[in-house]
C-alpha cells in the first residue's frame, strides 16, 4: 500500500506511474499523421503521400510535454530544425516531469 511520505515504496510507484504516463502518451497516431498531410502536402514535392525529402512532421506541442496528437498540432520542419527543436523540448520536458514528480511530502 502507497501511504504519503511512505518513503522508498512511494517514489518507486510514482516512478513507475510517470513512466507509464509517458509511454501512453508518446504514441503517435500514424492516422493522424495522414490526416495533417492530406491538407498540407510536402513542402518540397507538393505531395500528400509518399516520402518528403528533407523535410518532418513535428508536433508543435511535444507529445512528452502533453502536446495532442492531432493535426492541428502538427507543422513541417525540415531535418535539421526538427532535430534542434526536439533537443531544446527534450530539456524542458524533463524539467517539467522533475517538478511533477516533486510531491510534497505529507508530515
Amino acid at each position: 500500500m502507497i501511504r504519503p511520505g511512505g518513503g522508498m515504496k512511494t517514489g518507486v510507484a510514482v516512478l513507475f506511474f510517470s513512466l507509464f504516463l509517458a509511454s501512453a502518451t508518446d504514441a503517435r497516431s500514424k492516422s493522424a499523421v495522414h490526416a495533417f498531410r492530406k491538407t498540407h502536402p510536402c513542402p518540397a514535392t507538393g505531395e500528400s503521400k509518399g516520402a518528403c525529402p528533407g523535410w518532418q512532421v513535428d508536433h508543435v506541442n511535444p507529445l512528452k510535454c502533453g502536446g495532442a496528437d492531432h493535426p492541428s498540432n502538427m507543422q513541417w520542419l525540415t531535418v535539421a530544425a526538427h532535430k534542434a527543436k526536439t533537443r531544446r523540448e527534450a530539456k524542458r520536458c524533463v524539467k517539467k516531469r522533475k517538478k511533477r514528480l516533486k510531491a510534497p511530502r505529507l508530515r
